[in-house]
C-alpha cells in the first residue's frame, strides 16, 4: 500500500500524473460514466434513506421534508437510481467491454461522449425539477395523474419530462453505437461480414444452431457477452421510443394548459395508456435488466476464470434470444389487480409468460455457477465475491417477483410494501448493484492503468453491508407488506413503525456500505485524478488501452 498521508491520498490518490495523462479516450469515457454513476447512486441512497426514516416516523424529519416533498422524492428516487446510477454504470462499462470483445474501436467515440452528457444533464434536470417544484405523479405516471394540474405545476412537469427526454436520446445514441460497432468495418480493415455479425448478435444464428447437428453448426462470430449487449439494446431502444412518446404526449397537455386549454378529459383512454406505458417501462425492468445482467455474468465469469467458453454456451445464447422475446409479452403482470384489464391478458401475459422468466434467469444463474465450478480453484477476489452476491440477489428477487405474478397472490401483495421490498429492492440493491460493483472492481485497475484500490478492508465492509443491508431492508419491508402496509402511503400513526425502523436500520447499513465504496474510490484515484478524467478527450484516439497495457 502506498504510504501517502490521508490528505495527500484525497487530493492525489495512489496514482501518478503519468498514469492519468496516459489515459485513452475509451478509458476516460468509461471512468466518467462510473464517477457520475457513483454520484447519482449517492443521491439515490441518501433520498432512499430519508424515505425509510420518514415512513418510520414522519415527525423526525418534519423540519426538512413534508408529505408533498416525500412524494416528489418517491417520484425521482427510482429514476435517479435507474438512469443516473445504473445507466451510467452499464453504458460506461459496455462502451469499454464492447470494443474489447470485438477487437475493434467504437464506431463513434465522439457520439459516445455526447450520450454521456445527455444522460448526466438529463438526470440532473428531472431531479432538480422535482426538488424545486415537488412535481410528483410517481414514477408510473399513471393517467391522468401527470396532467392533473390541480396537484402539480405544469412548468415543473415540463422540465421533468425534458430531463427524461435527454436521457432517452442518450440511450438511443448508445444503441446506434452498439450495432454500428458490431457490424462496421474500420478504415483500412478487410470487409467484415456485417450480416453474419448482426445475425449472431440478435440471436438468429443461435436459434438456428439449436435445430442443427453438431457438424453443421453455424459459426458465432460475436462473443456471447456482445450478443447479450446487442439483445438488451433492442429493449433499450423500444423503451426509449415508448417513454419519449409518452413524454411528448404529457408535454402537449402541459403546454396546452399553459396557453389556456385543458385537455385533461380528452384523447386518452386510461387503460390503453397503462398497457402502453407498462409495456415500455417493463422493457427495462424485465427485459433489459435480465438480458444485460445475464450477459454481464457471462463476461465476468470469463474474465475471472479465463475461460474461452462458458458452460452450455449454445443454449445460453438461445436463452438470451428467448428472454428478449419473452420481455415483449410480460407487461401485464403489473396490471393483475386492475379490474378493467382483460382476464386473458392477466393469465397469458401476466402469469404464464412471466413464469418463463424464472426459467431463463434460473438457467443463466445455473450456467454461471457451473462455469465457475469447472474452473476451480478460484481466488475469492472482490469481483468474484460481488458476482456471487449479485447471483444471490437475483435468486431472491426474481423468485419474489414470480410469487407476485400469480393472480391470487397478487390480490394480497399488490400495492403493498412487499412489491418494493423483497422484489424490487432486493433485485436492484443486491442482484443488480452487486453485479455492477463486480464489474467496477474488475475493470478498475484496467481503466486506471494498474492503480490498486486503497483498502481491502473497505471492500469487505462494502460487500457485507450491501448484502445484508439489501436483503434485510427487503425482508422487513416485505413483512410490513404482508401485514397490509401499502406502498406510496404515509402512516402518520406509525402503525408499521417497528418494521420501518428495522428497514431504516438496514438502509443505514446500505448507506455506510456505499460510503465505504465511495471513500475507497476517492482514496485510490484522488480529486486530481477525477479532474484529469474530465479533461478534454482526444476523439481521434482509437486505442482501447495505452501501448504498455495492451
Amino acid at each position: 500500500m502506498n504510504k501517502k498521508n490521508l490528505f495527500s491520498l484525497i487530493i492525489y490518490g495512489l496514482g501518478e500524473d503519468k498514469q492519468w495523462n496516459n489515459l485513452t479516450a475509451n478509458q476516460k469515457l468509461t471512468l466518467r460514466f462510473i464517477i457520475v454513476g457513483i454520484i447519482y447512486y449517492a443521491f439515490a441512497f441518501f433520498e432512499g434513506l430519508l424515505m425509510r426514516i420518514y415512513l418510520a416516523n414522519p415527525n423526525l424529519l418534519s423540519f426538512f421534508i413534508d408529505d408533498k416533498h416525500y412524494y416528489a422524492i418517491l417520484t425521482a428516487h427510482p429514476l435517479v437510481g435507474i438512469f443516473g446510477g445504473t445507466y451510467s454504470f452499464v453504458l460506461g462499462a459496455f462502451y469499454f467491454v464492447l470494443p474489447f470483445l470485438m477487437k475493434k474501436p467504437l464506431w463513434n467515440i465522439k457520439l459516445a461522449f455526447t450520450s454521456f452528457w445527455l444522460n448526466t444533464i438529463g438526470v440532473f434536470i428531472f431531479w432538480l425539477s422535482g426538488f424545486l417544484s415537488h412535481y410528483s405523479p410517481l414514477y408510473t405516471l399513471y393517467w391522468p395523474l401527470p396532467a392533473d394540474f390541480t396537484q402539480f405545476e405544469p412548468i415543473g412537469g415540463i422540465f421533468f419530462i425534458l430531463g427524461i427526454a435527454l436521457c432517452m436520446v442518450g440511450a438511443i445514441f448508445f444503441v446506434i453505437i452498439v450495432f454500428k460497432t458490431i457490424t462496421y468495418t474500420p478504415n483500412g480493415w478487410s470487409k467484415q461480414p456485417s450480416s453474419e455479425l448482426l445475425s449472431s448478435a440478435l440471436g438468429i444464428t443461435a436459434l438456428v444452431n439449436i435445430f442443427r447437428k453438431k457438424e453443421k453448426q453455424l459459426v458465432e462470430p460475436v462473443p456471447i457477452g456482445v450478443a447479450a449487449i446487442a439483445r438488451g439494446s433492442v429493449d433499450m431502444f423500444l423503451n426509449a421510443l415508448v417513454i419519449t412518446f409518452t413524454g411528448v404526449l404529457i408535454l402537449i397537455y402541459m403546454i396546452a394548459y399553459l396557453f389556456g386549454t385543458n385537455l385533461k378529459h380528452s384523447w386518452i383512454d386510461a387503460l390503453l395508456y397503462k398497457n402502453w406505458f407498462w409495456w415500455g417501462l417493463d422493457l427495462i425492468a424485465d427485459g433489459l435488466v435480465l438480458i444485460f445482467v445475464a450477459g454481464t455474468w457471462y463476461i465476468l465469469v470469463q474474465l475471472i476464470t479465463g475461460a474461452k467458453n462458458i458452460f452450455m454456451e449454445k443454449w445460453a445464447r438461445a436463452l438470451l434470444f428467448v428472454e428478449l422475446v419473452v420481455s415483449w409479452f410480460v407487461w401485464s403482470h403489473h396490471l393483475l389487480s386492475d379490474q378493467a384489464q382483460p382476464m386473458f391478458l392477466k393469465l397469458i401475459s401476466g402469469q404464464f409468460i412471466t413464469a418463463i422468466e424464472l426459467v431463463t434467469q434460473g438457467l443463466a444463474l445455473f450456467i454461471t455457477l457451473v462455469t465457475l465450478w469447472h474452473h476451480r480453484p478460484l481466488k475469492l477476489t472482490p469481483e468474484l465475491k460481488f458476482l456471487l452476491g449479485g447471483l444471490t440477489g437475483f435468486a431472491l428477487g426474481v423468485a419474489a417477483g414470480i410469487i407476485q405474478a400469480d393472480i391470487g397472490m397478487n390480490r394480497i401483495l399488490h400495492n403493498t410494501q412487499w412489491i418494493v421490498g423483497p422484489h424490487v429492492h432486493v433485485a436492484i440493491l443486491v442482484g443488480l448493484m452487486m453485479t455492477l460493483y463486480a464489474v467496477v472492481y474488475k475493470l478498475f485497475p484496467i481503466l486506471t492503468n494498474n492503480i490498486s484500490l486503497y483498502s481491502k478492508f473497505l471492500i469487505n465492509v462494502h460487500f457485507w453491508l450491501q448484502l445484508f443491508g439489501g436483503v434485510g431492508m427487503g425482508a422487513f419491508m416485505g413483512m410490513a407488506g404482508l401485514l397490509g402496509m401499502l406502498r406510496r402511503t404515509i402512516y402518520h400513526n406509525n402503525e408499521f413503525g417497528v418494521f420501518m425502523w428495522l428497514a431504516a436500520i438496514a438502509g443505514i447499513a446500505l448507506f455506510v456500505g456505499f460510503l465505504s465504496f465511495f471513500l475507497n474510490i476517492v482514496l485510490s484515484v484522488g480529486i486530481k485524478g477525477i479532474i484529469n478524467v474530465f479533461k478534454k478527450a482526444d476523439y481521434t484516439d482509437i486505442k482501447l488501452l495505452p501501448e504498455n497495457n495492451i
